[in-house]
C-alpha cells in the first residue's frame, strides 16, 4: 500500500507572518506529528510552498488578497522552523497560485500503485481545497482524505466549510 502526505503551505507568512493565525499555530504539532507518522512507515511525504515573486500586488491573486506573502527566497516562504527539518529529505513543490496543476506528473515518480494520497496544512478554505478537488480530478480512483485536526482556515467557519466542500465532493475527511 503506497501512501502519501502532501503537506501544504506550512510556511512562514501563513503562521507567524503577514497572513498568520492562531489557527495555523495551534495545528503544527499534530502536523509534525503526522509527518513523523508518515516517514516512520516509509511513506511519501511531499510539501509545497506559495511562491510569488516581488510583482504579486500586481497579479490576479494580489488584487484580491492585496498582502504581501511567500514572497520567494524571503524568511515568510521558507517552510515553518517547526517543520523545516521534516522537509529536507522530501520533494518541495513551489506552486504560484493556490492549486497546483502538476501533481500527475510529481506523483508519476512513485509508481501507479497509489493507494491514497492525505492532505494537511494551511489554508483549509483556499490551497488546502484547491489541491484536494485538483487531486480528486486527476486521480479519479485513488483514495484522497484531508485531516482536519491538522488544517487551519483563515476562519473556523471557513475551515469547517470547506471541510463540508471536501466531503461533497467525495473527499475523505477526517
Amino acid at each position: 500500500m503506497k501512501k502519501i502526505l502532501i503537506v501544504i503551505d506550512m510556511q512562514n507568512d501563513f503562521i507567524t507572518g503577514s497572513l498568520g493565525s492562531e489557527f495555523a499555530e495551534a495545528i503544527i504539532p499534530d502536523v509534525k506529528a503526522k509527518i513523523l507518522e508518515y516517514k516512520s512507515r516509509g511513506d511519501v511525504v511531499i510539501f509545497t510552498r506559495d511562491t510569488h515573486d516581488e510583482n504579486y500586488l500586481n497579479t490576479l491573486e494580489g488584487q484580491y488578497l492585496p498582502v504581501v506573502h511567500c514572497i520567494h527566497e524571503t524568511n515568510g516562504w521558507k517552510i515553518h522552523s517547526d517543520l523545516a527539518d521534516s522537509a529536507e529529505d522530501c520533494l518541495i513543490v513551489d506552486k504560484n497560485y493556490f492549486g497546483y496543476l502538476g501533481w500527475d506528473i510529481d506523483l508519476q515518480t512513485y509508481g501507479e500503485n497509489i493507494d491514497e494520497i492525505e492532505l494537511c496544512g494551511v489554508c483549509t478554505d483556499v490551497c488546502v481545497v484547491t489541491n484536494a478537488l485538483i487531486l480528486r480530478t486527476q486521480f479519479p480512483t485513488v483514495k484522497i482524505t484531508v485531516d482536519g485536526k491538522c488544517c487551519a482556515g483563515v476562519t473556523e467557519e471557513s475551515h469547517k466549510a470547506a471541510l463540508l466542500t471536501m466531503k461533497m465532493c467525495h473527499i475523505n475527511v477526517i
